[in-house]
């Protein structure tokens, strides 16, 4: 059986209120950084969140 492919990843808000998602996501198929358009619950809008490195 082979290893699983999936690395887990942080989405940070733009915004900077420190919000941020946790996902999912194949870097040998996608290996640029991840940017969601998703709603930050602190400022109550729609902001970009970028990927960030899962400490």
């Amino acid at each position: 059986m082979a290893k699983a492919v999936k690395i887990k990843v942080k989405l940070e808000s733009t915004a900077g209120t420190g919000s941020f998602y946790l996902a999912e996501k194949n870097p040998r198929t996608h290996p640029e950084k991840l940017v969601l358009k998703k709603f930050d619950k602190k400022s109550k809008k729609h902001e970009e969140f970028i990927e960030k490195k899962l400490k």
